[in-house]
């Protein structure tokens, strides 16, 4: 499998393989509002107790996916605008929530296969699954055209699939098998780094057994293991149907659902970067105060806290509690004063993919990251780094120049579609160009163009349907 571009980062504070189990919590703040969902459908009232599992709320908008309460404890709403906060927390045995009616409906229209995706939704595995080419969540009674599970996670710093799945590879191989058995004929790609070790020779000794797995082996360079650029190097076309994709938590989710119909409440994740002290992954629920982290791990209080890895996470601001779909915190040290006269410093400890620092004279080192800039921002010099890094096979200094000039429809034939938003340009471009983020308002622009454009045509065939149907009854009355 041949890829294009491509670019490793060297940053101080990765995490090791080692899972830290935090304290229990006493109050949980879990948010209304994530990367992909908006739990907007309230489905509990105010004091009411919930046990581990109740349906919080629900995104109606994404299937009804659900959130589900990690604990037992009593509802408080309002407390926090944006989030349902769970007070009195307590670990009681879990539940899971499921109608038996609906199951039962399910099951004579559907047969087990339904039986099996209703429980993936409604608890909680669901939303681990994503649309490659969209990042979406797919319809979980549709059928795709393959599926890609992703045992790699190469962004700097995001939960490693070998952290997760210590001591469980049996409960991994288990819930391939429950995949499996939700499809037809359509294959399973199995994504693995392409490395040499006791554990990944473990892995592939494992799976050698399933025909149906077809395993891909990929260089650990980012961003290799998206699910948009695998899904190209497979030749899975997007008008040939959905492909799904799923990593190794997915997995795993999947397996508890389905073996022991238990909800999928318990999160793995990362806490790395400069700024933490002992950089590891934990064991939380979603909802785990984030305050808590960062007393335990966090080094100074001026840090950065980021949701997510260092290329495409979001600042996590005033974040009460983990959000569902967190893979990871990333930390970094904030720069609360200016560097004196830091544009004429040689820059030995500073790593940059051009060679415009003192430490290009150095081998490649693991950087002490910080949230400065190191520069201010500049016009575009065309100097062709962030086409040489892109994944894609993009050209994102002549589309920025397309956005600047307002030419939307030149950057949507230069296939700004095709952008998987993995930061790449942003980080190499010397000029400090927000080019990601450009990028990411173009597809959004030219999605709601396409958009309007649609609903015109359907208002306009509506109009010549009731047009034409006016002149028929008009002939028939006149006859």
């Amino acid at each position: 499998m041949r890829f294009r571009g491509g670019y490793n980062i060297l940053l101080k504070g990765k995490p090791d393989r080692n899972i830290s189990v935090m304290p229990e919590p006493e109050v949980l703040y879990l948010p209304l509002a994530s990367k992909r969902f908006t739990f907007s459908e309230i489905c509990v009232q105010q004091g009411q107790k919930v046990n581990g599992g109740d349906i919080l709320a629900k995104d109606p908008d994404n299937y009804g996916v659900p959130l589900l309460a990690p604990l037992a404890g009593e509802i408080k709403l309002g407390a926090e605008e944006g989030y349902v906060v769970l007070d009195n927390v307590r670990k009681d045995e879990e539940r899971a929530d499921l109608a038996e009616k609906e199951i039962e409906h399910i099951e004579a229209k559907m047969g087990d296969g339904g039986v099996k995706r209703y429980k993936l939704l409604s608890l909680g595995a669901w939303q681990f699954f994503y649309d490659a080419y969209t990042g979406t969540l797919p319809d979980p009674q549709g059928d795709p055209q393959a599926v890609i599970v992703s045992t790699v996670s190469l962004e700097p710093f995001l939960a490693r699939g070998d952290a997760q799945l210590q001591k469980r590879l049996l409960d991994f191989t288990r819930g391939l098998e429950h995949l499996q058995s939700l499809l037809e004929y359509q294959p399973i790609y199995l994504v693995l780094p392409d490395i040499t070790s006791a554990f990944a020779d473990l892995v592939r000794n494992h799976i050698r057994g399933y025909a149906w797995v077809k395993m891909v082996e990929i260089p650990l360079t980012y961003p290799y293991d998206d699910f948009g650029i695998l899904a190209r190097r497979l030749n899975l076309k997007r008008d040939k149907g959905p492909v799904w994709g799923v990593r190794t938590e997915g997995i795993l989710a999947t397996d508890r659902a389905l073996t022991i119909t238990k909800p999928c409440t318990v999160r793995i994740i990362s806490i790395g970067g400069a700024g933490v002290d002992g950089p590891t992954h934990i064991m939380v629920v979603p909802g785990y105060p984030t305050k808590t982290i960062a007393d335990k791990y966090v080094l100074e209080p001026s840090a950065r806290l980021i949701d997510g890895g260092v290329l495409t996470g979001e600042i996590a601001g005033q974040s009460l509690g983990v959000e569902t779909e967190c893979r990871g915190l990333t930390v970094l040290p904030e720069l609360e004063e200016r560097e004196f006269l830091g544009f004429v410093r040689a820059g030995w400890g500073r790593s940059s993919y051009t060679p415009c620092f003192l430490s290009a004279l150095r081998k490649r080192f693991r950087e002490d990251y910080t949230s400065g800039v190191r520069g201010e921002g500049r016009p575009c010099v065309s100097c062709g780094y962030c086409e040489d890094v892109c994944p894609a096979g993009l050209m994102p200094h002549l589309i920025h120049k397309y956005l600047y000039r307002d030419l939307i429809e030149e950057a949507d034939e230069a296939r700004v579609d095709l952008c998987i938003e993995c930061g790449l340009c942003s980080y190499v471009c010397p000029s400090k160009i927000d080019v990601r983020g450009e990028l990411i308002k173009a597809k959004e622009l030219i999605a709601k163009e396409q958009e309007e454009i649609r609903q015109e045509q359907l208002r306009q065939e509506e109009a010549r349907r009731r047009e034409a149907e006016a002149r028929k009854e008009s002939e028939e009355n006149s006859e």
